[in-house]
Formats: structure tokens, C-alpha cells, sequence
């Protein structure tokens, strides 16, 4: 799969792109609480979109582990507003909406929103696959093992990255037969993974090119980085773009990233190097 089709927005994957991260909530690991008023929301959007951001993924409800899961209204309430503020200032920006439950996707894509990311994979919400297949727009399928309130508690596999290569391959069996054409998929790193894990399914990414499906990856700043080094996360930048080099190495299409211009470096220095390797 070379494009994908945003709402009527092609996406040309044949080059890696950034989705910008945008949480309106209180309490993501990272920036929670720094983007709940719409003038920040737009400055920072602006600021995205100036460095270079392909996608700007915006999402109401913190999936960092630990996390309670809030209602539906809240959600909502988060979201709808931010879309329509972004699309009224910036209505050429593709947005996705990060979301496990069907009617906040189908509010989003209601409001010009070309890009649905769920990390549940259908899981937490029955209507989810039929709503993706009718509303016709991309679809992010993450892996995750349990809820993010009680992920990290105590993940085992016996092999990590086969384990999830078989839970992906049917899930995109299942969209295919709904009908669902632009399928992106995205390990999940982080969610029901210990920092062992992550490391094992980063080494081996590539295998997940065996579906011939867009790989996306969300490294940024996550604990798999600042545990092992030892700093915090507000310190693991340069931890980040060191995997994001061994992910693009790895055939990952898309960096969804809260330091974007970081990130499109990463990936111009990434294809310059490329581009001089000898054509298979």
C-alpha cells in the first residue's frame, strides 16, 4: 500500500511521515494538562504543522498505563471542540482522532477528521470494525494486551513479536472482509509490554512486513526509553530519536511523535542515507 486516502486527502506512504501528537487531556505521561484551552491548542498545532507534521492525531481520553478509562460525554467533550478549532484555522491539516469507542470516530470523521486511531483494535467497543468500513477512512490497528489501567501488570508472552504478528493478521482478516481498504498497523509498544519486550519487538519490526500493510510506531518519550537510561521522560529526546532511526531502519512508514521537527529530521537523514545504498 503506497497512499492512503484521508478523507479525501491522499497520503503518499512511499516516504515516511510524523503524525503530530495533540492530547486534550489533564493526565498523558508526557504533556497532560498543557493543551486544554483552545489558544494553546492552536499554537501548538501551528507549531506542528510549521515543523513539518504529516498528521496531527488528537485524542481526549490518556491511555498511559494506569489510566482510567472516562466516559463517552467527556471524551466528546474534549474532542469535537478541538477538531472544529483546528479545521476552522487549519482546514488543509489532516487530523485522526485517537479513540476505542465507535460514535467518538464517527462524531470526529462527522467533523472532517480523515484518520482513525484506535489502540484498542476493536476490542473495547463491538461497533467499531462497522463503523470504520462505513465511514471509509484509514484505520490505525494497535495491539494491546488488557485495558491501560491494568496493562503493565505482569505481561508475558512466549514470543512477543509472533504473538502480535498472529493477533494483527486477523484482525486485518476480519476488516477485510468488512470492506475496510487503508489499514494501518502499529505494534503498541508499550501497551502490555514490558521494557524487555519492546526492545525484542523493535529488533524484529520487520516481520510485521509480512502483512504489506504501513507500520506505525509511537517510541516517543515512552518509559521503555527513560527506564533504561535512567532520566525522565521529559529528558528522553534524543533516547527517542535513536529508535526512530532503528524503526525507519526497520520499515516503519509512519512516526507519531510529540517532537516533530526531531522526528522529519530523523527521516531526511534517514532517506539521504538511502539513497545511496546500492538498488536491490
Amino acid at each position: 500500500m503506497q497512499t492512503i486516502n484521508c478523507g479525501g486527502r491522499l497520503l503518499d506512504l512511499r516516504v515516511s511521515r510524523v503524525m503530530g501528537i495533540l492530547n486534550v487531556s489533564p493526565d498523558s505521561f508526557y504533556d497532560g494538562g498543557r493543551y486544554m484551552v483552545e489558544s494553546a491548542i492552536l499554537r501548538q498545532v501551528e507549531k506542528m504543522l510549521v515543523d513539518g507534521a504529516d498528521i496531527i492525531d488528537v485524542g481526549g481520553m490518556s491511555s498511559r498505563p494506569g489510566a482510567t478509562i472516562i466516559s463517552e460525554k467527556e471524551e466528546m467533550g474534549r474532542v469535537l471542540p478541538t477538531i472544529k478549532a483546528i479545521l476552522k484555522r487549519f482546514p488543509a491539516c489532516i487530523l485522526s482522532v485517537d479513540t476505542i469507542r465507535s460514535d467518538v470516530a464517527r462524531s470526529a470523521v462527522g467533523e472532517g477528521v480523515g484518520m482513525i486511531n484506535d489502540i484498542s483494535a476493536g476490542e473495547m467497543d463491538e461497533r467499531m470494525f462497522p463503523t470504520v468500513a462505513e465511514l471509509s477512512v484509514p484505520y490505525v490497528l494497535m495491539h494491546i494486551r488488557g485495558i491501560p489501567k491494568t496493562m503493565q501488570n505482569d505481561p508475558a508472552y512466549k514470543n512477543v513479536t509472533l504473538e502480535i504478528l498472529d493477533y494483527l493478521i486477523a484482525k486485518v482478516g476480519r476488516l477485510r472482509e468488512l470492506g475496510v481498504k487503508d489499514i494501518v498497523i502499529d505494534p503498541g509498544f508499550g501497551f502490555g509490554k514490558t521494557v524487555g519486550h519492546n526492545f525484542e519487538l523493535l529488533g524484529s519490526l520487520d516481520v510485521l512486513g509480512i502483512l504489506g500493510l504501513p507500520v506505525l510506531v509511537g517510541l516517543s518519550r515512552k518509559s521503555m526509553i527513560h527506564k533504561t537510561l535512567g532520566v525522565t521522560a521529559g529528558e528522553a529526546l534524543n533516547g527517542t530519536t535513536a529508535l526512530h532511526v532503528v524503526a525507519l531502519e526497520r520499515g516503519a512508514k509512519i512516526l507519531r511523535v510529540h517532537d516533530v521537527k526531531e522526528a522529519k529530521e530523523v527521516i531526511r537523514l534517514f532517506e539521504q542515507l538511502e539513497a545511496t545504498r546500492p538498488k536491490k
